[in-house]
């Protein structure tokens, strides 16, 4: 429980009318995490509880534990619930009776949102419907759009989400509530160079199950974070990891990062201080110097944090790396870069749009009382589902069985996936087929997009060593004869000498986008 006094034992009907009640309903470890954290932020007049809907990506208990940590929910106040519960369980269905929610947080993926959403609209007097993003989104696609449809509420957390989610709305004819939040999981800090200098000394990789998707590109990361390791045998460089071997979590991870280490250290020895280690991030920051990553969060939480920090540009910058976004932060850098220890701080004139805004901004709270307020009134109204029709109940069902997996005991959804499993299949041969046809007709080489430099000439991979795009502020961590040095948690005096223009390159290749789909 949340926000206020608790209201009784999971279950019991709540007591204490004056509270305004959430219903956190989340699935995979990053989106309860999120929902928990965003709940955490609300005032005092509210009240939450957070309960995790049974499915294949549901969070082990040390996940649980991991994803609830500095939020005001311990882990024994998230129960797992079967969204439909046999006779003598109890299911969501129960919870809601039980708690009657004013609103419901769906903190779960956009899919899953779809199989969701449809039954609280259904319930009499139904409560605020609220969803949202544990990350970055953009590009903002339509998609993200369509599988939120039938919410009140979409949070998301900068002001340039918000246009573009806007904009991807009404061409849909989507008529719907934006609000905006700074992350909850990032500190206090505004991300400026004024923040407090690093405390640690640890370099960390903040690992992503999405991105670089190839074992050969894991392979050059790891072999870079190896020569790092080598280079400062001082510093623990650490590869950060959501889950263990057998958990679950937001996005499958076809090579783990633990297993090629071992296949790195039988081709020719790890050093000492390159470890991988779980646990949650902000846990890891707190003893960090700096963080590399391709595209993840966490280096949001780093910039929070005023920490140097690096995102590897060796796979391109293109929505299917998830890191558009940071284009203009002055952040990225090669694999070369990251061996010789060279980081970036972020640019000021980047911040503001993008997810450092000031919570003086943040209006998400304000729009959620104003649809409370609303429902107190009238009834609020049906969201209709307008998008991706076809197949009807049929669909619906397939739609529940893909989300839920074993946890789907209905016949119908045995059906659905007994029929839609191998109509998908034929769906994306298919559109695989148009998309090859169509770039073998743009005339781009069958092995994958070529890097394209700004002036349309083709780049030949990272920036040459040593050279910095124009306008980076570099930050390194003393691996070079010359560089400047983190001592003692303080920036050393000659780290000036190495920030500013150092070079004209730039890292602009680009890799053709055919679908992020970090909404599934």
């Amino acid at each position: 429980m949340t926000g206020g006094p608790a209201t009784g034992t999971p279950g019991a009907p709540t007591t204490d009318a004056a509270k305004r009640r959430l219903l956190v309903v989340g699935d995979s470890d990053s989106y309860v995490k999120w929902g928990a954290a965003l709940a955490s932020t609300l005032p005092g007049e509210w009240t939450s509880r957070l309960v995790v809907v049974a499915s294949p990506v549901q969070p082990s208990e040390r996940q649980l534990e991991h994803a609830l940590d500095g939020t005001r929910f311990a882990p024994a106040d998230a129960r797992i619930l079967p969204l439909e519960g046999p006779a003598g369980i109890h299911g969501l269905d129960d919870e809601l009776d039980a708690f009657d929610p004013h609103a419901v947080l769906l903190a779960l993926r956009g899919p899953f949102v779809r199989v969701i959403a449809p039954r609280l609209l259904r319930r009499r007097d139904r409560p605020v419907l609220v969803s949202g993003f544990p990350g970055l989104t953009i590009p903002a696609v339509p998609k993200a759009v369509i599988y939120r449809e039938q919410t009140d509420l979409i949070v998301l957390h900068s002001r340039r989400e918000v246009r573009e989610f806007r904009a991807n709305a009404a061409e849909l004819g989507v008529d719907r509530m934006f609000g905006l939040a700074t992350l909850p999981f990032l500190s206090a800090g505004d991300g400026s160079t004024d923040a407090t200098a690093p405390g640690g000394t640890d370099v960390i990789f903040a690992a992503q199950a999405k991105v670089p998707v190839g074992e050969d590109a894991r392979m050059l990361v790891l072999s870079a974070l190896a020569e790092l390791a080598r280079r400062r045998p001082d510093r623990r460089v650490v590869v950060k990891v959501r889950a263990r071997a057998g958990e679950a979590q937001t996005h499958e991870e076809a090579h783990d990062y633990a297993d090629l280490m071992g296949d790195l250290g039988a081709a020719g020895g790890l050093p000492p201080n390159l470890v991988v280690e779980d646990g949650p991030m902000a846990a890891h920051l707190e003893r960090a110097g700096a963080l590399v990553t391709v595209s993840s969060t966490a280096a949001l939480e780093s910039i929070a944090l005023g920490l140097p920090t690096l995102l590897l540009d060796d796979f391109g910058v293109s929505p299917s790396m998830i890191n558009t976004v940071f284009e203009g932060a002055g952040l990225f850098g090669s694999t070369e870069d990251l061996a010789a220890g060279r980081f970036r701080l972020a640019e000021a004139s980047w911040l503001g749009e993008n997810y450092f805004h000031g919570r003086d901004a943040d209006d998400w709270a304000t729009r959620l009382s104003a649809l409370v307020e609303a429902r107190e009134i009238v009834p609020l109204p049906p969201l209709d589902r307008r998008h991706d029709l076809s197949g009807g109940a049929l669909r619906s069902a397939f739609e529940r069985r893909r989300m839920l997996g074993e946890h789907d005991r209905s016949l119908s959804g045995a059906l659905a996936w007994g029929v839609g499993v191998p109509a998908r299949g034929v769906v994306r041969r298919v559109r695989r087929t148009r998309r090859r046809l169509a770039r073998l007709l743009a005339g781009v080489p069958a092995g994958g997009a070529e890097p394209v430099a700004p002036d349309g000439s083709a780049e030949a991979g990272s920036a040459d060593v040593g050279r910095v795009p124009g306008g980076v502020r570099e930050v390194r961590l003393g691996v070079a004869p010359d560089a400047g040095l983190l001592v003692g948690g303080q920036l050393a005096p000659d780290l000036a000498r190495h920030a500013g223009d150092e070079g004209a390159g730039r890292h602009d290749g680009a890799l053709e986008h055919h679908g992020a789909g970090r909404d599934e």
